[in-house]
């Protein structure tokens, strides 16, 4: 007879796989799948959340859990052994909380609603859209009071993106961020603005799409554990940590668009790439939250991507691929057309300094959302309002506004917040990275990133999911959550740039 341990980790393995599973056909929907494929997906990934569920709340997986626990007691906190019990009774009593009725509602409903987000994205219609909102809406309500009593309603919906996160601690964290940026920003406004036409020209979509690939192949992932698509929103999926799903968009008039969420999508795909084996199939692999795995997608498309070494050694690739386009055209001119701050409509075409405004934009009003302090109906007023008052920029329509992304009918309330916590924990562990290795960025002018990211897997790969992002951010770089690291960072970058 097996250990207690090994039965459990049996147990989760099958658990794991459902999840798999359902990851395959969420990636599928959003790349592959034909229009009309969209009501039977939602069944079938309905199905699968209902299984799943059953799976990861039934009395079996307690009763496991309470025997590994008693098999492994006196174990060091930090073992393997005492995370899985530890993660998975965190996991275990979490959904128990929640009946398979209405995760399976939710996966069901959220699968349409990204269907009609696309068709009212399109056609920046968003009364369209809003009866799925609403359904969306209605039920994460249901799904907040099964953790009732909280302490602020948004709480259960961050902690499933920041598990241990609360708004209490969040909002002076990004309030402290915003204060940091605004200075930075006044001193960039008064300045002659940088030249962004190397980036800006026709370039053909196949031509790109060539260049995308080319620009992976340079990243330090596995050979042959990855594969690059198009899609409406980009995003990165790990159906395994040896089966990466990268996927980017294309605009014809900008490069940067592609050029930068590839590596963006490829940073997620890197951090799940570099999962320790003996973490598969449970609980512990995957990113620790997803502050910690936007703090690699903000890593390798910011510090790395838009740095003056990598792009160094990217020019030769780009004129490869757009000789007419950049000819004449140095690596210094690239580094300034890259780097523009210039206040835009669209988040995942930001600029880095401007960003966080995107960022806070979006927390706010779903907090108000939730709070009962705004309805659906004027949520394109709202967002139109606030973004000319933090960015000073003009909504035109509803695609370029509150339809923008995905994440609001994917159902993912919570999720917007830890893109910058992302940005604040890149910049610690940037840091961090530069003081253990000096020399790491005259390596960049070469190609050579796998300095960087075996450093990312020894300091915090390794640790999967071990911890809760408080406790990580602890162990890799000695101390707690810091805006700080973030906004020197910027200070000095676009600083030096806008000679400010």
């Amino acid at each position: 007879m097996g250990s207690a341990i090994d039965s459990l980790r049996e147990n989760l393995g099958a658990i794991s796989d459902l999840d798999r599973a359902r990851g395959l056909m969420a990636w599928d929907e959003r790349t592959q799948m034909p229009p009309g494929g969209a009501e039977p997906r939602a069944d079938g990934l309905a199905t699968l959340a209902r299984i799943h569920h059953e799976r990861l709340t039934a009395d079996e997986l307690g009763s496991q859990l309470d025997a590994a626990a008693a098999e492994i007691d006196g174990m060091p906190y930090e073992s393997m052994e005492a995370s899985l019990v530890r993660v998975t009774r965190r996991e275990w009593e979490k959904a128990r909380r929640v009946p398979a009725d209405l995760r399976a509602d939710i996966t069901r409903t959220t699968s349409v609603a990204e269907r009609a987000w696309v068709t009212a994205r399109e056609e920046s219609d968003f009364k369209a859209f809003l009866p799925h909102l609403q359904r969306v809406l209605k039920l994460s309500r249901q799904y907040v009071e099964c953790f009732a009593p909280y302490d602020h309603v948004y709480d259960p919906l961050l902690d499933d993106f920041e598990p241990g996160m609360t708004t209490a601690t969040l909002v002076p964290l990004l309030a402290e961020l915003r204060d940091g940026l605004g200075p930075i920003l006044e001193r960039v406004a008064q300045a002659p603005q940088l030249d962004d036409s190397p980036l800006r020209g026709s370039f053909d979509v196949p031509a790109q799409r060539a260049l995308a690939l080319a620009l992976v192949e340079g990243l330090p992932l596995n050979e042959g554990e990855w594969r690059l698509d198009d899609t409406v929103h980009p995003f990165a999926s790990a159906i395994a940590p040896s089966d990466i799903r990268i996927t980017t968009r294309y605009d014809e008039d900008y490069l940067g668009t592609s050029l930068y969420s590839v590596l963006h999508e490829a940073g997620h795909g890197m951090y799940e790439n570099g999962m320790p084996a003996e973490l598969r199939r449970t609980p512990l692999q995957g990113g620790a939250s997803l502050g910690f795995h936007e703090s690699q997608s903000r890593l390798w498309e910011n510090w790395v991507g838009r740095g003056r070494p990598y792009l160094r050694w990217a020019l030769p690739m780009l004129q490869e691929h757009f000789g007419a386009s950049l000819d004449g055209v140095d690596a210094e001119a690239l580094y300034r057309a890259a780097n523009r701050v210039e206040p835009s409509l669209i988040r995942v075409e930001a600029d880095e300094l401007t960003y966080n405004l995107h960022i806070a934009l979006r927390f706010e009003l779903e907090v108000e959302i939730f709070e009962d302090r705004l309805d659906l109906a004027d949520l394109p007023e709202a967002w139109n309002e606030r973004m000319e008052r933090y960015l000073g920029v003009k909504v035109p329509d509803d695609a370029h506004g509150v339809l923008q992304d995905v994440h609001w009918g994917a159902g993912a309330f919570g999720y917007f917040p830890t893109y910058s916590l992302g940005n604040v924990i890149a910049g610690q562990l940037w840091a961090a990275a530069v003081e253990a290795l000096p020399d790491l960025e005259e390596g960049f002018e070469r190609g050579e990133l796998q300095p960087l990211n075996t450093w990312l897997r020894e300091s915090l790969y390794r640790y999967g999911s071990c911890f809760e992002p408080l406790e990580l951010i602890e162990r890799v770089v000695g101390g707690p959550l810091d805006v700080g690291p973030l906004v020197a960072h910027l200070d000095a970058k676009f600083g030096e740039l806008y000679g400010r």
